[in-house]
């Protein structure tokens, strides 16, 4: 994996692996001897913890970080329905200020030699009446890492996110393969037809696994090419 200060995850759409793509980013950098903390800016959907009620991969993320970082900055933004962001801030009458997650950002890097931010959704899901994950990159000014959920269908929705990441000016540093359809025809060959057409490295394929655990998740590492 390339050296960089943080990274941004985020997904060809939502469900296709961006916590345990993180969490694997994580493990990976802390095995660097990196103080390494992973951040979730929004996050719908929680479930009781000692803590309060908390999004479950937010916990996965702070389980997998060098340390706990402080629950106001790994998740500056969190509502209880699991729905599109910007319905459940409007629902719970917030609105999510893409400055407050810039500055909680900052507070945990000061700390840490890198963050992993996962973000929310597919990289253009609507954060606001008028903002979107991509423009939540765009002010981190962060490399993105693309997680590709690999089923029929992905060549295109992979495509497209690479085309939206290079529209914001920002750099595709690299992106993973996640085995989310074990049947999946031809699974080698789709892989190597995005290895032909994304202009970024594989980082990694996630093997499929029924009942993934983020605390021990690891990429594979890939073929050469």
């Amino acid at each position: 994996m390339p050296s960089l200060p943080s990274l941004f995850v985020t997904g060809t759409d939502t469900g296709v692996g961006k916590t345990l793509a993180s969490c694997a980013l994580l493990h990976r950098l802390r095995g660097r001897g990196l103080r390494a903390l992973g951040m979730k800016p929004v996050a719908a959907g929680v479930e009781p913890t000692p803590e309060g009620p908390v999004n479950p991969d937010v916990v996965a993320l702070r389980r997998a970080s060098s340390w706990p970082g402080p629950l106001n900055q790994v998740n500056p933004y969190s509502f209880e329905p699991p729905i599109a962001p910007h319905l459940a801030a409007a629902a719970s009458g917030v609105r999510i200020q893409i400055s407050s997650i810039v500055q909680a950002f900052h507070a945990l890097r000061s700390s840490a030699d890198v963050i992993v931010v996962e973000g929310v959704g597919g990289f253009l899901v609507p954060i606001s009446e008028r903002e979107d994950a991509g423009d939540l990159a765009v002010a981190l000014a962060l490399p993105i890492v693309l997680v590709v959920g690999m089923r029929l269908g992905c060549l295109n929705h992979a495509r497209l996110s690479q085309q939206a990441i290079a529209a914001r000016s920002l750099r595709l540093a690299g992106w993973i393969a996640n085995t989310i359809d074990p049947h999946m025809a031809r699974f080698e060959d789709n892989v190597q037809a995005l290895r032909e057409r994304i202009d970024a490295p594989l980082l990694g394929i996630m093997p499929y696994r029924a009942s993934p655990d983020p605390a021990s998740f690891e990429l594979q590492l890939p073929p050469p090419s």
